[in-house]
């Protein structure tokens, strides 16, 4: 793909650094440092280098090549959403596609294409089953390949979702979190004791900031964790079936159990949906047809 292409099809600064800034753990991690050098004895050092501080952030965060991928697939999924269904061979789906695949590390991309493989795989030995015992059905082949789409689209937005949470868990600092939030508390009952009603409250809404961002902390953790089981959990499912595969010689049997890996996808979704504040993702998008695309071509 040409420099010219990239520049037609990605964001702009302004959209990395407006994305950047309104990222809900960057604001809730400004509130808190605001409040906090508001409220100390030298608001006047201390806000400017919060400003500098977040301006490093900014700039920093904008210039990883792999954010500026993830906001490049928000942006193609806002421009090429529609009311209509898009069909799932559309152009815009496989950029889409593509941008989601060039915005993981390299660690994350093979597993993906092995998984891919792993599923061209055992669909070559569905087909030879098939091809034995005569002609068969063809509708169990137009099941299977929408079904194993349906399985590793969900395994890239799972993926794209591991990372986003990866970098968020990896700057945020859990103990430096609860020695503020207990620094915080302390204050406040030596306020009260003074009966400075004022202070009182302001300390008691940054308290209340302070246990929110602890609360996301430990949700980013626990979403972390489910991510994790269940990138595990479909490979397990293709890699059991590929084995089923190999010795049952029912290929109808076979495409209803990748029927029914990708109809037990529903917590998975759910928990895509919940993780798009994060990843910027639409949820609305049909699987693009990721079996029969050239990975090879998309992602250039």
């Amino acid at each position: 793909m040409g420099e010219s292409s990239r520049k037609q099809m990605g964001a702009g600064l302004w959209d990395y650094l407006k994305e950047a800034f309104f990222f809900r753990w960057n604001l809730l991690a400004l509130a808190g440092v605001t409040v906090a050098a508001v409220m100390s004895p030298s608001p006047d050092i201390l806000l400017p280098l919060v400003a500098a501080g977040e301006l490093a952030y900014l700039a920093g965060l904008t210039s990883i090549p792999r954010f500026r991928s993830a906001i490049d697939a928000k942006r193609h999924a806002e421009k090429n959403a529609s009311p209509k269904e898009t069909p799932r061979g559309s152009q815009n789906n496989l950029k889409t596609l593509g941008a989601m695949f060039n915005g993981l590390s390299p660690a994350s991309q093979q597993r993906f294409e092995r998984l891919r493989e792993r599923c061209a795989s055992m669909q070559q030995i569905a087909h030879g089953v098939r091809g034995a015992t005569g002609p068969g059905d063809s509708h169990a082949d137009e099941l299977r390949e929408p079904a194993l789409d349906k399985l590793l689209w969900a395994f890239l937005r799972l993926l794209f979702s591991q990372q986003a949470l990866s970098r968020f868990l990896a700057a945020t600092d859990e103990p430096a979190l609860k020695t503020q939030l207990a620094a915080l508390e302390t204050r406040m009952t030596d306020a009260a004791q003074r009966s400075n009603e004022r202070i009182v409250n302001s300390l008691r809404d940054s308290i209340i900031t302070a246990k929110l961002r602890l609360d996301n902390y430990r949700s980013a953790q626990a979403n972390a964790e489910f991510v994790s089981v269940e990138l595990d959990r479909i490979e397990g499912k293709i890699q059991a079936i590929s084995e089923m595969a190999v010795g049952h010689q029912d290929a109808d049997y076979i495409s209803s159990q990748v029927d029914s890996v990708a109809d037990s996808m529903t917590h998975t979704e759910e928990a895509i949906r919940e993780l798009n504040s994060i990843t910027g993702l639409s949820s609305d998008m049909e699987a693009p047809p990721i079996m029969s695309t050239d990975l090879d071509r998309v992602v250039q």
